[in-house]
């Protein structure tokens, strides 16, 4: 069977349509089919179950599939190694990748372990986004990828893969009435200060983190400004406003004075790979893969 064809093969059995597949890989449904016809001649029974409206993985294309699937991923990746160490002259280099929350750091620093093995003569630098300056260090070049809160409405950026997806939660002083609930909702931001930032951000990431107003209209009373993240814990703690966090934070940022509740309704938080919009360091498309990879293992995150 040749490599093209397994492709195909691999393909419509994640697809399961073959337009799509044909789409995908930008060839005839025809081409689909008639490869697909072939492999089912050789191998001597059918791997996919056809009605006129829906396509399955036969017990024996599934099976196809689960062998198949692993050597096509190694050999996608002796390609994308071969490919960087010709761009690079010595097959040597450093992936950067930046984050903005601890728990995006967690995901990071698993893959960059993961990648050093994968990729001999490659090496993975994490290191901290500041919110004061979100998007600089991948603009000026100085990194290859950020794990980053979505939505991003920047200039020279293009947003990746949406990786895992947070519940919110709100960040209260702990003698604050509403941390003796068990949940709440956006319509009782009323009644607490909300912290926000120094800095603007585009208003559909500002109504997100930072919104004035409640679903029904009641104005959201604003408190004390801050620069770098880590102060907003201590500004909690002191009773000066709370803030809406991922509800994962109580891991993280867990002390004294403070209390984390979680919404019970409103969006979810979600966290992707943004890259810059021109530039593409080798290896960038493997280690994107490798986070997807280590977060759908994890449950998303």
């Amino acid at each position: 069977m040749e490599l093209r064809d397994i492709e195909i093969f691999l393909t419509l059995a994640e697809e399961l349509h073959f337009g799509r597949t044909a789409e995908r890989l930008h060839i005839t449904p025809s081409r689909v089919s008639h490869v697909i016809k072939k492999q089912e001649r050789r191998i001597g029974a059918p791997l996919f179950e056809r009605t006129s409206r829906t396509v399955r993985l036969t017990g024996l294309g599934e099976q196809l599939r689960d062998d198949l699937l692993p050597a096509h991923q190694g050999i996608q990746q002796a390609v994308d190694r071969a490919t960087a160490e010709a761009r690079t002259g010595t097959g040597i280099g450093t992936l950067r990748a930046g984050y903005t929350t601890p728990w995006c750091a967690d995901l990071l620093l698993r893959a960059a372990e993961v990648f050093r093995g994968r990729h001999a003569g490659w090496t993975a630098r994490i290191r901290e986004i500041q919110f004061n300056d979100m998007y600089g260090s991948l603009l000026r070049d100085e990194l290859d990828l950020q794990l980053i809160e979505f939505p991003v409405y920047e200039p020279g950026t293009v947003a990746g893969p949406v990786l895992f997806r947070e519940r919110r939660a709100l960040m209260v002083p702990a003698d604050h009435p509403l941390a003796r609930r068990e949940s709440v909702s956006l319509e009782d931001l009323a009644e607490v200060p909300l912290i926000t930032v120094d800095y603007e951000f585009p208003k559909p990431v500002a109504d997100l983190h930072f919104p004035t107003r409640t679903p029904m209209g009641r104005l959201i009373p604003r408190g004390p400004s801050y620069t770098f993240w880590p102060e907003v814990p201590a500004l909690v703690a002191a009773g000066l406003g709370a803030s809406i966090v991922a509800a994962r934070a109580a891991e993280y940022h867990d002390r004294p004075g403070i209390a984390f509740i979680p919404f019970r309704d409103g969006p979810t938080l979600d966290y992707g790979v943004l890259l810059h919009a021109d530039k593409r360091a080798p290896l960038v498309p493997a280690f994107v893969g490798l986070l997807h990879e280590l977060a759908d293992a994890n449950g998303g995150g």
